[in-house]
């Protein structure tokens, strides 16, 4: 059974109770209201009946004083003498009523509820001792009033009632019914999201609700939310697998290259070396120098294959969310050993070092190695894109920042190169072949620079020069020296 039937089961039921309780309640309300009075008169006028004539006469009639006794029907029944005794109402009716045996009288007493040739009567009946001359002698006393009236206002308000309540019932169900569908409706639509979802790869779809909310409406909009954060999740995923898909292609092309350096200097080596003497058309000096030339680029590509497995190892590890420990950095004294190191880079283009006087007492959070890399990487970058001209290293502030800026007058890029200099193997075209290099250095830089918290401000122009600018945030509570 489905929730909305089960609710609108629930709320008929709880109705159906309700009704019923009601209705016992108004028809015991009418019963009471209407035999109360008869009973209470028919209590009242037994105490005033009274014999109309002398024993001696031999024609008694009972007789009920008082207007409010012309409506009703008595009669008296005395054991000893077997005589019935009865008022004028009820001999032009032409009725007798029930006289018990006087065994059984005791037992009884009150109010019978009697028909008689299909005329309902209220009869009270008591026993009493009536004076002759031989004295008391027992008796039966039935005071009754016609409830023909009571009776057919019961039936019709017991039919009403009931009439009522079914239809209410019917009514109620119907429009629960019909409530409860609507109610429940979008939870229906819920349901066929998450089909849809189950069924397909569209994460995009969410679930259209213009009604209150209401707690339907909060569930809609939680699960929206959570198809908006799955959405999102499998995004990042895709991007992730295709950013691993093109790491490995990348990695492979990047360290096949150098492999087949490698294996064809050791296969000229091989064939150089099992050359007879006498059969070899170079000379010893000649075997010398190629396999020195061999042996030289064969240790150029096993470094460059180091330098690439280890900054891969690097990107590794904040791939896992690796972090390093950080500890406050004095500036000035990083970045004049920084300087000082960079002069002895291989380079083409000048060195210029601005003044660095203005960072004594300034502080950053961070860790000194890992910033240090960073800075290598990107003058390494100025060197190698600056054929002639000048590489430049100096630092600014901006409110609680600093900006290490390193500029140069290389060969630039284009604007549109700039979103992916930082993705891991990419390198402009123009320096393709060009340039020696694997393109990861910047990536390495990048979550360097992320994990202090920082960003980096990157402006370029082709064949004008590049300048980065690394921004970090000032530490304003540096320790005791």
């Amino acid at each position: 059974m489905s929730i909305r039937l089960r609710l609108t089961a629930w709320y008929s039921g709880i109705l159906a109770v309700m009704l019923l309780a009601l209705s016992a309640a108004i028809y015991g309300f009418v019963y009471f209201d209407s035999y109360g009075d008869i009973k209470n008169r028919l209590v009242e006028q037994s105490n005033k009946v009274v014999l109309g004539q002398a024993w001696s006469n031999g024609n008694l009639k009972l007789v009920i004083g008082g207007p409010e006794g012309q409506n009703l029907f008595a009669q008296m029944y005395i054991y000893d003498l077997k005589r019935l005794i009865a008022n004028d109402n009820l001999d032009n009716i032409d009725v007798q009523f029930n006289i018990p045996d006087q065994k059984d009288l005791e037992h009884q007493q009150g109010f019978i509820k009697s028909s008689y040739e299909g005329n309902p009567f209220l009869v009270y009946q008591i026993s009493i001792d009536v004076t002759t001359t031989d004295g008391m002698i027992p008796a039966v006393l039935q005071v009754a009033a016609y409830t023909g009236e009571q009776d057919r206002l019961l039936l019709t308000l017991k039919n009403i009632l009931l009439v009522g309540s079914f239809a209410t019932l019917i009514a109620a169900f119907t429009f629960g019914l019909f409530l409860a569908r609507k109610a429940m409706s979008p939870i229906g639509m819920v349901i066929e999201a998450a089909n849809g979802i189950q069924t397909g790869t569209d994460l995009s779809s969410r679930i259209e609700y213009n009604g209150p909310q209401d707690e339907i409406g909060r569930l809609i909009e939680t699960v929206n939310s959570m198809l908006g954060r799955m959405e999102g999740f499998y995004t990042g995923l895709e991007e992730a697998y295709a950013t691993q898909r093109r790491f490995v292609s990348d990695a492979s092309h990047e360290l096949r290259t150098p492999l087949t350096t490698i294996r064809g200097n050791i296969d000229l080596l091989q064939k150089v070396w099992e050359l007879e003497p006498d059969n070899s058309r170079m000379t010893e000096a000649e075997i010398r120098q190629l396999s020195i030339e061999s042996v030289k680029d064969i240790a150029d590509e096993a470094a460059r294959m180091s330098r690439l497995v280890s900054d891969m190892l690097s990107l590794a590890r904040a791939d896992t969310g690796r972090t390093f420990d950080i500890e406050p950095v004095a500036l000035e004294p990083m970045m004049t050993e920084v300087a000082r190191r960079a002069s002895f880079l291989p380079r083409q283009a000048e060195w210029s070092v601005g003044e660095l006087g203005h960072l004594n007492g300034k502080y950053i959070l961070g860790n000194k190695d890992y910033l240090q890399q960073m800075m290598f990487i990107f003058i390494d970058n100025a060197f190698k894109y600056t054929p002639e001209g000048q590489v430049s290293l100096d630092a600014v502030f901006y409110q609680n920042q600093v900006g290490i800026r390193i500029a140069d007058t290389g060969i630039g890029m284009e604007k549109d190169e700039v979103p992916h200099i930082f993705d891991r193997f990419y390198r402009a075209d123009e320096s393709r072949g060009i340039t020696e290099g694997i393109g990861l250095g910047l990536s390495i830089a990048k979550w360097i620079i992320d994990e202090h918290g920082g960003s980096v401000e990157v402006v370029t122009r082709q064949g004008e020069g590049t300048t980065f600018v690394i921004w970090l945030p000032l530490l304003f509570a540096p320790p005791l020296e």
